[in-house]
């Protein structure tokens, strides 16, 4: 069926406003993630010490505690107006820290920028539950995943190459304009709304008790098979985390340089990652989406392939970038078509819950898996920990392949085989 000129226009504006979200989540979570491991490494860090810094994001994976509250009825907006303003204050203060002298209020400080993006993410999850039509939410989140590595390679690795010629003060200045910036898409769809009205606060939502709003999470986990699914969705991403939390401090005892792995991961992976999650994005609208999650799966455990081929070699600079290229490109494959079969789960009503439960087990996993590299690296070298990496990835796909086909396959089939289609208009956008 051929869009019309409106209907384009439209889809535009949907990809526009969700890009400039998930972007902003990822500006401040990319420098804490690519930039401060490569700083501690330096200042002589231990690599446990490293890999629990991790455990910072815990907020990620807790976020389905208060998802019912933020995912509110005619509340959004204001909700990731709010959020968006606190994180850009936050980065100011943080410019003001002496990072050597004052390391507890730093780790402070990355804890609650974690809370701050995490609770945005729940609102713009719902969001875009709501506002994408089922055959829009491969792009739509190929477009999610790539949006927020641009926030992480912005943040990270961008930031990490400036970072000597800045400083500490002017660097998170930068940061707190960046995500300042990302407000104003926001800000002008407040006209839109206006111009084609909003649904008002529904007031049974507003006044709802917290036994009624945790009956929401108790609701989703009580859904046929749920369980099952929620732990395919650990499996499918543990190996990987395992890989990626051993990744920077490996470069650095290659002798490679803030510059340098600020450009390897800024250029070549961002690129690399940005692709490869419009590749998954198509591959979900183009193919039955079990048959991509699996077939990315398999392509995602080779990209961890490269890395294990790479500690067994001599660390050629020629060998490195392949390796990135490849896994970059495979892990955004994966996480796009994961994200949107996250999607077609979830329920109209409670899109933001539904879709924030699923996220934080993919988030805990990654959290537990980098949480655990560190120690795994220190006992069996970072070839143990990269092999390690690709067995449990095989295993993972092995097991969704099985679940999917007899335990949850049958769950997802019939529940989006009902979802005809999604929102259309932007009447609904912040609802």
């Amino acid at each position: 069926m051929r869009m019309t000129g409106q209907d384009e226009l439209s889809a535009v504006k949907k990809f526009g406003l969700l890009t400039a979200l998930y972007m902003a989540q990822g500006l401040p979570f990319g420098f804490f993630v690519q930039a401060l491991p490569v700083l501690l490494r330096e200042q002589g860090l231990s690599l446990p010490a490293i890999g629990l810094t991790s455990l910072l994001a815990l907020p990620w994976a807790l976020k389905f505690l208060w998802a019912p509250w933020a995912d509110r009825d005619g509340a959004r907006r204001r909700v990731i107006l709010g959020l968006q303003a606190s994180s850009a204050v936050l980065m100011v203060a943080v410019s003001a820290l002496d990072p050597s002298t004052m390391m507890w209020w730093l780790l402070g400080a990355v804890l609650l920028t974690n809370f701050l993006a995490a609770t945005q993410d729940i609102a713009t999850d719902g969001l875009a539950v709501k506002l994408l039509s089922f055959d829009q939410r491969g792009i739509g989140n190929g477009i999610q995943v790539g949006a927020y590595r641009v926030g992480m390679i912005l943040g990270g690795g961008v930031l990490l190459v400036l970072f000597d010629a800045l400083g500490w003060m002017a660097t998170f200045i930068m940061l707190a304009l960046m995500i300042a910036l990302t407000m104003v898409p926001l800000l002008m769809c407040a006209r839109v709304e206006e111009e084609v009205g909003g649904r008002d606060v529904d007031e049974s939502d507003e006044h709802a008790s917290f036994g009624q709003r945790m009956g929401q999470i108790v609701s989703f986990l009580r859904r046929p098979r749920m369980m099952w699914w929620l732990l395919v969705l650990f499996l499918y991403k543990f190996g990987e985390s395992l890989a990626g939390g051993m990744l920077r401090p490996y470069l650095v005892d290659l002798e490679w340089g803030k510059d340098d792995i600020g450009w390897l991961l800024g250029g070549a992976g961002f690129t690399a990652g940005l692709l490869g999650a419009l590749a998954g994005g198509l591959g979900a609208k183009h193919l039955e989406r079990w048959r991509a999650l699996i077939g990315f799966g398999v392509l995602q455990v080779i990209g961890n392939a490269c890395y294990f081929a790479l500690s067994m070699s001599d660390g050629f600079t020629g060998y490195v970038l392949m390796s990135v290229l490849v896994e970059h490109f495979t892990g955004g494959m994966a996480t796009a078509i994961l994200f949107t079969m996250m999607m077609d789960m979830c329920e109209e009503r409670t899109a933001g819950t539904d879709y924030t439960i699923m996220a934080s087990v993919v988030v805990l996993t990654v959290g537990l898996g980098q949480g655990v590299s560190g120690f795994i690296a220190s006992e069996v070298g970072y070839a143990g920990v990269f092999g390690l990496a690709v067995v449990l990835g095989g295993v993972g796909v092995l097991m969704i392949w099985l679940w999917l086909r007899g335990v949850v396959f049958d769950v997802w089939q019939e529940k989006t085989s009902e979802s005809t289609s999604g929102v259309d208009s932007l009447e609904t956008i912040f609802q």
